[in-house]
């Protein structure tokens, strides 16, 4: 089963001026086989992006709130914590 996943911020407070760049990004602990994650906002069930990496080049205003990311080996998924973002 997936677990541990757990999710980073660069820079790691997760809070930038408006126009610069944050990138998020997603780990597992522990999982087997081969991994997809997804990213999600504000507890929306949509995903904004797949892949492992999430980066916003030029966060705006809007691009503020919590986000988490999703990890799945296709048997079992997990999610990490929430993270919250600021725009500034």
């Amino acid at each position: 089963p997936v677990s541990g996943v757990t999710l980073r911020a660069q820079p790691p407070t997760g809070q930038v001026a408006e126009g610069d760049r944050l990138v998020l990004l997603c780990s597992v602990a522990t999982g087997t086989g081969p991994l997809s994650f997804s990213w999600h906002r504000q507890g929306s069930a949509a995903p904004l992006a797949t892949g492992p990496r999430y980066e916003l080049r030029a966060a705006q205003q809007r691009d503020s709130g919590h986000y988490h990311c999703a990890a799945t080996n296709g048997d079992s998924a997990a999610n990490s914590s929430s993270l919250g973002v600021t725009v500034l």
